[in-house]
């Protein structure tokens, strides 16, 4: 098991901390409820409680925006970028998000499922409470994102790249990490850490000794040792 995951056998302030976001929103103007625009530039709104299933908005800019409550179904927001912003109860499930962009993000209570984020870039992001299923980031680069106190289920990571990462007191359940690259992965703190796939790639994350011994026969049968009493 040497190279595949190292235990908390090290000081904490060996792993590299992430970096949290810092957002401090200016006056906001409420959204005119015009509709997204594809390659719509949105600075300083606050969408409060706006229904946005089904609209499309690919390659839309959110700079120092708020959007409370939204709806979020199906919603078309392929390569849009959000900046400085933070998204609290936001809901809905199909929200494609493929190629976006995220950048000193806080996702708060979110309720989503089925969310697309393949190909998308994640910096300094913060993902606190609430419950996301079926979390696309397949081929995504995550560095300094934090998921704390979320449920993650079934989030597949598989060709991500994760630096600087933490869970913390958040539930993993049937993670796929097939063929991810990690560094500075924090795990040791994650209430329920149930991975599918991709155990033999977490080479780069810091693991509990309990998560180990948990993880030991996923461990195993990936080297091939039988373990018989």
């Amino acid at each position: 098991m040497e190279g595949m995951a190292r235990s908390n056998s090290r000081k904490t302030d060996t792993i590299a901390a992430a970096r949290r976001p810092e957002v401090r929103l200016p006056p906001l103007v409420p959204y005119d409820g015009g509709g997204l625009e594809p390659d719509g530039d949105y600075d300083g709104v606050r969408f409060d409680g706006v229904d946005l299933a089904d609209e499309s908005g690919p390659g839309a800019r959110f700079m120092d925006c708020a959007l409370d409550g939204c709806a979020l179904d199906r919603a078309e927001l392929v390569r849009a970028r959000f900046i400085d912003s933070v998204l609290t109860g936001v809901r809905g499930v199909g929200t494609d998000l493929a190629g976006a962009s995220l950048r000193d993000v806080e996702v708060v209570d979110a309720r989503l499922g089925g969310v697309q984020l393949h190909g998308a870039v994640l910096e300094r992001v913060l993902v606190r409470g609430g419950k996301i299923d079926y979390l696309n980031l397949r081929k995504a680069r995550l560095k300094d994102v934090v998921f704390e106190g979320c449920v993650l289920s079934e989030p597949d990571f598989g060709d991500a790249q994760l630096v600087r990462v933490e869970f913390r007191d958040c539930v993993l359940k049937r993670a796929d990490f097939s063929s991810v690259r990690m560094e500075s992965v924090d795990l040791r703190t994650v209430a329920e850490l149930d991975i599918a796939r991709g155990v033999e790639r977490l080479a780069g994350a810091v693991i509990s000794p309990a998560q180990l011994m948990e993880l030991a026969p996923a461990f195993a049968a990936q080297i091939g040792v039988r373990v018989e009493a």
